[in-house]
């Protein structure tokens, strides 16, 4: 088994080709950076590092002919992405600000999933698999654009699970909670402060090994027969409480 992962090369995707791996696929990780965890797996023989900044379309035309080169593409999960370099008010924002997020988390994202379900479309089965956030429905002001392009992650669950239904390819929306990543770092004693309070049931920020086996979830097979079914892997955040 072959599976496609962006932004395999650190944290919740890192983690997530270690899972595969475990499961039992090949891993291309397609990222910018070939960091020295993600360079030992691939020495090892159990995946391959492709160099993509999904951005671009000149690397996802790069990335196209790779795949075309695989007989069988069965798993793409949609790691990539980014934050913002700083923290702004929305109304301080800058068009820079926005094509930086949403040129990797949107545009990138779709149009890297686009070529993977034609690919599975001529073969007719495959999993596509969205990793998006809490973000993706809970407002920060401080960090507009990332929100709005999670919330098109989810969004795009839909659209691709309606569209490809018919050609027996599930899809599947990851939702992570707050997750202890290089991400997070700069804000983790305020996340951690807001779970002691009581923000989450689950009294911890999670780990990327949480999201990763909640994505080994839907590439197991396991849940073939649901498309377009969200997965909180959250620690409860997503739990309205009184």
């Amino acid at each position: 088994m072959t599976a496609l992962v962006t932004g395999g090369s650190r944290g919740i995707g890192l983690a997530v080709v270690k899972e595969l791996i475990d499961l039992g696929y090949k891993c291309l990780v397609a990222a910018r950076t070939e960091t020295e965890e993600i360079r030992q797996i691939v020495l090892q023989g159990k995946a391959e590092f492709i160099v993509c900044d999904i951005s671009s379309a000149e690397h996802r035309n790069a990335l196209k002919e790779r795949l075309e080169k695989e007989e069988k593409l069965d798993l793409l999960v949609n790691c990539a992405g980014v934050a913002p370099k700083i923290r702004k008010d929305m109304l301080e924002i800058t068009e820079e600000d926005f094509d930086y997020v949403l040129g990797i988390n949107q545009k990138g994202t779709f149009f890297v999933s686009q070529l993977a379900a034609n690919k599975m479309k001529t073969q007719g089965s495959g999993r596509i698999v969205f990793i998006s956030s809490l973000s993706s429905y809970t407002a920060s002001v401080e960090r507009a654009e990332y929100c709005i392009s999670k919330a098109s992650i989810s969004m795009y669950t839909k659209l691709f699970a309606a569209r490809l239904a018919e050609y027996g390819i599930s899809v599947f929306e990851v939702s992570p909670g707050i997750i202890e990543t290089d991400m997070t770092k700069c804000v983790k004693g305020k996340y951690e402060k807001l779970i002691d309070e009581g923000l989450t049931p689950v009294k911890r920020m999670g780990q990327p090994e949480d999201v990763a086996k909640a994505v080994a979830c839907a590439a197991g097979g396991s849940l073939d027969f649901c498309t377009g079914t969200v997965i909180n892997a959250d620690g409860g955040f997503s739990v309205r409480r009184l």
